[in-house]
């Protein structure tokens, strides 16, 4: 089970920090993907069980991935946000990916939250 908090609206060039929390398993891909309206689902942002990240190139450079192990919460900090960043952001996570990727994780996880919206104004 996964639950996302931190969503909210910003305008062009603000940060926002989204948090994940999960139920303590030990997954082997774990991270971000986002969906708006009338757009292909985008997978954003993934970190793998050695600690290793891979982002998407539209946010490479302005989110950064983190995690808390002892309160098993995975973050993701949004710096210089554009209005093209609007979309509800999902964290998804695997116990079986091989491959972590973002855009393999957006469309094969085992376990989902609900979702946070962000919205960036112009």
């Amino acid at each position: 089970r996964l639950a996302e908090s931190g969503g909210g609206s910003v305008q062009t060039g603000g940060s926002l920090r989204l948090s994940c929390e999960s139920s303590g398993h030990t997954f082997s891909c774990m991270g971000w993907f986002r969906q708006a309206p009338g757009k292909a689902r985008e997978g954003v942002a993934v970190i793998d069980m050695d600690g290793r990240t891979n982002y998407a190139n539209s946010v490479n450079g302005r989110f950064t991935l983190s995690q808390d192990s002892a309160k098993n919460t995975l973050y993701l900090q949004m710096n210089d946000l554009r209005p093209e960043d609007t979309a509800m952001y999902v964290c998804a996570a695997d116990m079986h990916l091989r491959q972590c990727n973002p855009e393999i994780l957006k469309s094969q996880y085992g376990f989902r939250g609900p979702g946070t919206q962000v919205t960036v104004s112009s």
